[in-house]
């Protein structure tokens, strides 16, 4: 289902910050971060279905992703998780990729995506699930933001009450002057198990199903398995271009973690 709390062009240091949960089956094959297509795209792998929950690449592009709680699903839907790939892969702003994909959202199940590009300052929000005369694609404004499995900036208790009230004493906390302590914000902010009271829930899901997932980090079992929180990212751009990717990942039931720095190219080549 996945969660994230995200800040954009409103912090004096980082243009960009993002620290996101992924939550998945156990039992789904997944490659952790890397660099992939010739060392162009830096982001985990979807093992069953190619693609990637978030990506960035060299030239300052990025792309996460988020499915959307619904009960009915289209049966041979297009894979969701090859979006954000294939943002990174083309030279389009974001802008315009939002407006090719609007051609075709009616082939995938529900979705949210952001796409960002930082050299141009641009970020979009995407989603073939919008409010009722809402808008399928919508520029991204400056301030922090959340994205769960509803519309962006949800009035979901673990979104508008927990995660927005807990990252934000976190900033006030690390000020403006310092850098973020990346893996101390993960560890603070994105591996809190309280749950909602029932009578709070969304109601999308039998109660049984929904409760568990009313928690920023989730670890329950349903009946094809174990599920929940398996990739852990921080996602932070100075700037000066430097990106720095923290993933912390479950590998046979040991969390691992690793980071990879790089500095974006500021120039078309």
């Amino acid at each position: 289902m996945c969660i994230a709390v995200f800040m954009w062009e409103t912090h004096p240091l980082y243009p960009f910050v993002l620290l996101f949960n992924r939550d998945e089956n156990h039992n789904r094959p997944t490659e952790p971060l890397i660099w992939w297509e010739g060392g162009e795209i830096l982001g985990g792998r979807d093992g069953q279905a190619g693609g990637t929950w978030l990506a960035s690449s060299r030239d300052g592009r990025i792309a996460f992703l988020t499915n959307f709680r619904e009960l009915q699903s289209i049966p041979q839907a297009k894979s969701r998780g090859n979006l954000p790939v294939d943002f990174l892969k083309s030279k389009k702003k974001p802008i315009e990729f939002a407006e090719e994909v609007l051609e075709e959202v009616d082939q995938y199940n529900g979705f949210n995506l952001i796409l960002v590009d930082i050299r141009s300052k641009s970020m979009v929000y995407l989603t073939n699930r919008p409010e009722e005369d809402g808008n399928f694609v919508t520029e991204v404004s400056p301030g922090i933001h959340m994205l769960t499995n509803a519309n962006l900036d949800p009035p979901w208790l673990k979104v508008s009450l927990r995660l927005d009230r807990n990252f934000r004493e976190a900033l006030a906390k690390y000020g403006n002057d310092d850098e973020l302590p990346v893996k101390e914000m993960v560890a603070g902010l994105m591996t809190d198990t309280t749950t909602d009271d029932i009578s709070s829930l969304p109601q999308i899901y039998p109660p049984e199903a929904e409760h568990p997932m009313s928690a920023i980090y989730i670890d329950t079992t349903r009946p094809q398995g174990r599920y929940g929180t398996r990739n852990q990212s921080a996602l932070t751009v100075k700037s000066d271009g430097e990106v720095c990717f923290y993933e912390r990942y479950l590998d046979k039931d040991l969390w691992k973690e690793h980071t990879v720095t790089y500095q974006i190219r500021m120039t078309t080549e």
